[in-house]
This record gives structure tokens, C-alpha cells and sequence, in this order.
């Protein structure tokens, strides 16, 4: 949870419910959940976190536990709250944090409470934001975008079972990675948002949910943007919402994810900000000085076929977190793993250094050994990755490294003069795809 904001605590009349704010944009921004939330534990899934400063960096984003999930009271399964009462929870939070008009997201589940609170709090609504959500999610009468609900009946005791173990990701977020630590984390994540007895409850409510008598009472602007390709709440619901909303906007992506911090969730905020503030984010790449490095697995697919498939995604998840972890320590920003390594970026040489050469003694602990590559130049960063020519060079050093080695271009060599690193010349290479020779060293 490195960086994420300090919990606080609203009180209502039945609850203490748990809030955080981030940003200070010139919008109020209140996020509701989906009908499971946990205000610190969602900073440890790396797409949410990533998606929630973004939501923040153009507004003041508020963040909040439903009463009975996540840190906000908990509430005995016979009792949960009805809608109004969670519509409150929304109230008591825009209260503690001073805000008098805010726009709304509603965020799937999420959806049919921003609904409800728009229409009976319009004086308190700038604005409306419906992600992936529904009015009614079981098909009945003038409602045949509904699923039947004899196809339901059994699936909040399936997600029972399932809660907690990352099965729910195939279906409400099928582009998830489906190992490592995203996927560790986004487990967690729902064990302690709601307990499966509390999940099983809830679920069973959400299929009797019918907020369709609310829509033609908006008055706030509505956007309304849903996934064409969502097979968890098909898009049909969304284009209902649209219908029904007077003057609402319907955008369809492209994509599957449910859950829209996974998948292009750019795309899905550049609408958002863009309906919020009229401005959307600028394509041009912000551009920094930066060392590069990139790790490399010796000989993994040997590895793979000796251990089998199921152990090799084990000693995979073991290196995808003990990359992060020297990353971190060494403080660096890890871009992504690259399915038998990892990128990553440092603001000083010297310190990508000596987390190459920690990485490379480490994993002899798991039976591996990986050759590293550093280069340092200039690099564009494009959202959640970054490019340019010091990528593709850093890249191609690795390629000339040798098993257990930390091979370095003389771009680096001369950035760390005088830090006691001692280095072994290499000679000049020819590195793929680059225009002239280039001198490599290896770390002594």
C-alpha cells in the first residue's frame, strides 16, 4: 500500500463507514464500489491503484466502504442494509469530506446506488457516471435485456465458493493475468472486501434490484460507458440506461473486462475525464532521463519442460515477486514482467546497479539464473509503459549477456565514475536493430 491515502471514518446513523480523498482536482469525484470494496487492500492491485490516481489526478476522488463490506461496520447477514441505507453512506461521506455537489461513478454493481442517489439527491449531484452497470440485472416484464432469472438462481452459491481463489477474474476480467502477483492480490482483495457468506447474501439481493423507476427522475449530465464484448453485465443493460436518462451520452469500448480497471482502462478514463472536465488527457509522451533495465531468464524453456507446466508457473510467481521486491528495495519502478523476466526503470545507474546484481544472486534461490542489461538514455512514458530508443537498447544488452551476468552499456560506465563499481570491457558489439557499434561492460 505504498503512497495510498489515510483511511477515515464517516458516521451515519447505523454505521461507521471507511473513506479515503486523493487528489485535488478542481471536481468532486465520488466512486461507488462495486457491491464489494476495501478502501486500503484495492491499492495493492496494481491496475486499480494505477486507474484510481488516475481518476485522481483530475479530481478530488473519494473513495468508500459500503456499510457490512470491505473496513466500514459490519452487519449480520440476515440484516443487510436496504438500497436507502447505503444511499446514506454516500451522504455521511460527501458530509465528512465537505463536499456539497459532486459527480458521481458509478462502477457496475455500483451503478444501481448512484442511480438512487441522483434521483432523490439531484441538488447534490454535478454530474453522473455510469461504468459497466445496470438498472435491473434478471430479464422481466419491458425488460428483455435481463439474463432469466432461473439461469441465476445458482450463481450466488457459486460465487461463494469460488470468492476469494481468483475463478470470478475469467468471467469479470477475462484479459487478467491468471498467476503472479496481480492475480495474488486481486485475491486478496475480494477475502477482504466480504466474507463468501456476506458475498452469497449480497449477490442474492443484487438479483432482485430493480432501479428502473429512477432513471427518467435524473436530471444531473449522464455518461453512460460500457464494453461492448462484457459478458458479466452484457451492454445491452448499458445502452438501456442510456435510452432511459434524459440527454444521456452512450459510449461503447472496445473489450471484455467487467471490471474496468483491467483491460484498456485509458481509453475508459480519457471518456470519463474528458465528460468531468472537458479536457481529454494529452496523447504526447512525457519524456525523462532514466537507466533501463532488463532481466532475462537463462535457458527457460529447458527449465519449463523439466519441472512441467503447473511448477514452472509456481517458480514463476516466486520470481515475479522477488523482482518486485529488489525493485522496491533499490527504488526503482517496475514497468512490467515479460513473462520470464522484467523491465524497469531506475533515476540513478548506480542504484539499477546493484539491483541487477541482487536480482541475479537471488534467484539462484529458486534454482534459476538470469543475465541482466542496462543502458541509460531517454525514455517516453506512455501510461503504464514506457519507449523509445534507451528501451530497445537496454533490450538488446541483455541479449549479449551471458548466464549470471549485469551487462552494461558505456553510456553507464561513464554516469558512475568515481562509485568504486568495477567494470570488465567487453569489446564493441553490433546489437540488432541499432545504428552503430556500441562498447559493453560487464559488472565486475
Amino acid at each position: 500500500m505504498t503512497g495510498a491515502p489515510k483511511t477515515h471514518y464517516a458516521k451515519t446513523q447505523n454505521a461507521h463507514i471507511a473513506y479515503q480523498v486523493i487528489g485535488d482536482g478542481p471536481v468532486d469525484l465520488v466512486l461507488i464500489p462495486e457491491w464489494f470494496s476495501h478502501v486500503e487492500a484495492q491499492w495493492d492491485v496494481a491496475p486499480l491503484a494505477r486507474t484510481l490516481r488516475r481518476l485522481s489526478s483530475f479530481s478530488r476522488l473519494i473513495l468508500f466502504d459500503k456499510g457490512g463490506s470491505g473496513m466500514s461496520d459490519p452487519v449480520p447477514l440476515t440484516e443487510l442494509p436496504p438500497l436507502e441505507v447505503w444511499i446514506d453512506d454516500v451522504q455521511a461521506v460527501m458530509d465528512a469530506v465537505g463536499s456539497e455537489r459532486a459527480a458521481l461513478l458509478g462502477d457496475g454493481g455500483g451503478g444501481p446506488m448512484a442511480i438512487t442517489f441522483a434521483a432523490t439527491h439531484p441538488e447534490r449531484v454535478k454530474a453522473l457516471v455510469l461504468v459497466n452497470s445496470f438498472a435491473r440485472i434478471t430479464r422481466g416484464p419491458g425488460y428483455p435485456a435481463g439474463v432469466p432469472m432461473e439461469d441465476l438462481r445458482r450463481f450466488p452459491s457459486w460465487l461463494k465458493g469460488a470468492w476469494g481463489t481468483g475463478q470470478t477474474l475469467s468471467i469479470a476480467a477475462p484479459s487478467a493475468p491468471q498467476h503472479g502477483p496481480v492475480h495474488d492480490a486481486y485475491r486478496r482483495f475480494e477475502r477482504v472486501s466480504a466474507s463468501p457468506g456476506t458475498v452469497e447474501a449480497i449477490m442474492s439481493m443484487v438479483l432482485e434490484l430493480d432501479v428502473r423507476s429512477a432513471l427518467p427522475m435524473i436530471s444531473a449530465p449522464t455518461l453512460v460507458v460500457h464494453r461492448e464484448e462484457d459478458a458479466y453485465v452484457p451492454p445491452e443493460h448499458g445502452r438501456y440506461l442510456a435510452e432511459q436518462i434524459a440527454n444521456a451520452r452512450y459510449v461503447g469500448l472496445p473489450g471484455a473486462d467487467h471490471h474496468y480497471f483491467f483491460g484498456d482502462s485509458d481509453v475508459l478514463i480519457d471518456e470519463v475525464q474528458e465528460f468531468l472536465t472537458g479536457v481529454r488527457s494529452s496523447e504526447d509522451p512525457d519524456r525523462v532521463l532514466a537507466t533501463v533495465l532488463f532481466t532475462d531468464v537463462v535457458s527457460s524453456t529447458e527449465r519449463a519442460a523439466e519441472v512441467g507446466d503447473r511448477r514452472w508457473h509456481e517458480i514463476l510467481d516466486d520470481l515475479d515477486a522477488l523482482m518486485r521486491d529488489q525493485v522496491e528495495r533499490f527504488r526503482g519502478t517496475l514497468i512490467k514482467g515479460t513473462g520470464d523476466g522484467a523491465l524497469a526503470t531506475f533515476d540513478g545507474p548506480a542504484r539499477a546497479i546493484q539491483c541487477a546484481c541482487s536480482m541475479a544472486q537471488s534467484v539462484r534461490g529458486l534454482d534459476l539464473e538470469v543475465r541482466c542489461g542496462l543502458h541509460t538514455g531517454e525514455l517516453e512514458l506512455l501510461r503504464s509503459d514506457v519507449g523509445g530508443f534507451a528501451v530497445n537498447l537496454a533490450a538488446r544488452v541483455v541479449e549479449q549477456a551471458s548466464s549470471g551476468e549485469v551487462l552494461v552499456s558505456r553510456t553507464v560506465v561513464d554516469l558512475v565514475a568515481g562509485s568504486g563499481i568495477a567494470f570488465e570491457n567487453r569489446g564493441t558489439h553490433r546489437l540488432k536493430g541499432v545504428p552503430e557499434e556500441w562498447q559493453l561492460y560487464a559488472v565486475g
